[in-house]
């Protein structure tokens, strides 16, 4: 029940529509036991012609008895003024103003229904807005790490599946809590009030059911969070293929896939069904120990009424019906607990990923740094990753001045890429100090920090938004004359003319429209237009062909003109202009020069690495 409070307080800022919904939920609640209410008197009018006299003394006789041994005098009082206003007058009188009275009661408790509704649904909205705008916020706030391990199906999963499950569970468990309630409460007192002894036989089911109800909530909530969690692995298998099609087809991969998806949704079908089972034997249990209890009702009730003479007819039919009007909302509430426990799993695994704290952080005293004025040094530094205590950089030193280009070589694995994944605090170095102007960077706010960076990968990230966009992404009400120029200067201008719809062209997911040179040139006409001081390349031109290389290769050297730049190159030709050159292989550095130094070890890493290429390439 902790994660269901959790969801609750979720409510807080729609304590306004709630209250409204809580007061519309007691007036239903109310006019609906009137509507049940007045058929007695009405039963007594239209059956009893001819003896209004005796049955008015009779029903006094009644009340006053029944109202005096269990009920409060707010209710006889109420009662008695009925009598005086309503069932006094010829018998055509009594009839119109009872009718009146039942349109009234059935008008207002459909009013008060529909209202009750649509506030109740505006807080359930409202509730689910806010906890996806919470969890998309928090998704940020996450560490690279964080994402490192984590499928991104199953996290997509969250955002919809689960959400979905907490949406369709807050507004049935809401209705159950307030309306279903009230009404039973008021019905239950209009049976009280009419005979107690067969009030009493309509508690028998309670006691069975919320034994037989609390244990089918406990197992269903432990299926949906399993059933859950493997919805997030079709969304994962879903995510990786739509991906990688092409390379499913390239390898004739497709049965094999094929074959992977249906295992996955065979076994949620399975689930579902395991889980709808359990989740539809409360409702026919309750039902059929209501019917039972109802049953003996009848007959017993039948006997006060015929033998015993203690209660007349009209009174067990109203009586009756108020207790079987009683069955749908107590069939609610048999539910309730298996929705609570529904939206418990679902929400169970929305709050791992909220709880999930962010290690890379600002600060307690962070300091404002609103300019790069001098260096970057690496001091000694070591770093692995949460997972795993293997060191992937070992005693890395060296400093980078202003205006410099750095260049990382090594083989795959050598550490190139974790080394700038360091500088703009993708992750935190796990021993010694990364200094920018002689500030530790962890002492740095981590939004003035990465102002600081531009980054270009190879891997580029474009979004489904027109090029116009994406170039001046995070820049509000850029001119169209900035994001021009920026695109000049990486090349790019020209084959956005030839877009059908020029810079207001919509590039696809990922930019999927684009070639691949032409993708990495609109990344770096946005690093281009976001202007800084520093300049990160992590394998740019790997993934081009020639041409495209050429073209890349001009931008990237307009964009490195007075930026202090690391550059990790897969081409080494790219990297021979390059200020230093540091050679990594296994994490750490064992090579440091510009290219014609380092060539000059024949034995060296670097001479290896560009021999082979060289061959590569000739051959």
């Amino acid at each position: 029940m902790k994660t269901f409070r959790r969801i609750l307080g979720y409510i807080k800022p729609f304590w306004r529509h709630l209250g409204i919904t809580i007061v519309c939920t007691f007036l239903y609640a109310i006019l609906n036991g009137a509507s049940v209410y007045l058929t007695i008197p009405l039963l007594d009018t239209l059956f009893m012609q001819g003896k209004d006299e005796q049955v008015q003394v009779v029903n006094n006789d009644l009340y006053e008895e029944t109202s005096s041994s269990f009920m409060s005098n707010t209710i006889d009082s109420l009662k008695n003024s009925f009598e005086q206003y309503v069932l006094s007058g010829s018998p055509a009188e009594v009839l119109l103003k009872i009718c009146i009275l039942i349109f009234i009661a059935f008008t207002g408790k459909n009013v008060f229904a529909y209202l009750q509704s649509y506030f109740l649904a505006y807080v359930e909205q409202g509730l689910i807005r806010d906890i996806r705008d919470v969890s998309y916020d928090h998704i940020h706030k996450l560490p690279m790490s964080f994402f490192k391990n984590e499928k991104t199906g199953d996290l997509m999963s969250r955002f919809s599946n689960d959400v979905f499950l907490v949406q369709a569970s807050v507004s049935a468990v809401f209705l159950s809590l307030f309306r279903e309630p009230i009404t039973v409460i008021v019905l239950f007192g209009i049976a009280l009030s009419m005979s107690w002894k067969l009030t009493l036989f309509s508690l028998v089911i309670v006691p069975f059911a919320i034994v037989i109800i609390t244990f089918i909530g406990i197992k269903l909530r432990k299926q949906s969070y399993i059933l859950q969690q493997n919805l997030g692995g079709i969304a994962s298998i879903l995510h990786e293929t739509i991906r990688g099609a092409k390379i499913v087809k390239a390898f004739g991969m497709e049965q094999y896939e094929n074959n992977k998806f249906f295992a996955f949704t065979q076994k949620v079908f399975r689930l579902t069904l395991k889980k709808v089972r359990t989740k539809n034997i409360a409702s026919p249990t309750t039902e059929i120990m209501a019917v039972v209890v109802g049953v003996v009702i009848i007959y017993y009730g039948g006997q006060l009424v015929l033998v015993d003479g203690t209660l007349k007819a009209s009174e067990f039919f109203g009586f009756t019906i108020a207790i079987f009007q009683m069955m749908p909302p107590l069939k609610q509430l048999g539910t309730i607990n298996n929705k609570i426990q529904e939206s418990i799993a679902a929400a169970d695994r929305i709050f791992e990923l909220l709880d999930t704290e962010p290690n890379i952080v600002n600060d307690e005293h962070a300091i404002e740094f609103p300019e790069f004025k001098d260096k970057v040094e690496f001091k000694d530094v070591d770093f692995h990753y949460d997972d795993s205590p293997e060191l992937i950089l070992k005693n890395i030193n060296f400093e980078v001045k202003k205006g410099s280009i750095i260049a990382f070589v090594g083989g795959s694995g050598a550490g190139k890429t974790t080394i700038v994944d360091l500088i703009p605090r993708f992750y935190d170095v796990t021993a010694g100090r990364l200094l920018i102007d002689g500030s530790d960077i962890r002492k740095i706010k981590i939004e003035d920090l990465r102002a600081l960076m531009g980054i270009v990968t190879q891997e580029t990230v474009l979004f489904n938004e027109s090029v116009k966009n994406n170039i001046a992404y995070g820049l509000a009400d850029c001119p169209m004359e900035k994001i021009e120029s920026a695109a000049k200067i990486a090349n790019a201008h020209e084959f956005i003319l030839e877009l059908p719809k020029g810079y207001n062209t919509v590039i696809g997911e990922s930019g999927v429209k684009l070639s691949g040179g032409q993708r990495q040139r609109l990344s770096i006409a946005r690093a281009l237009l976001k202007n800084p001081p520093i300049m990160i390349f992590d394998e740019a031109t790997s993934a081009l062909d020639n041409e495209s290389e050429v073209l890349v290769q001009q931008a990237i050297e307009r964009l490195m003109k007075d930026r202090t730049t690391f550059v990790i190159a897969h081409r080494l030709s790219t990297i021979q202009n390059a200020d230093r050159i540091i050679v990594l292989d296994r994490g750490e550095i064992v090579q440091t020069g510009k290219h014609s130094e380092l060539l000059e070890d024949t034995e060296g890493v670097y001479s290896k690495l560009y021999a082979l290429q060289f061959r590569d390439n000739g051959g």
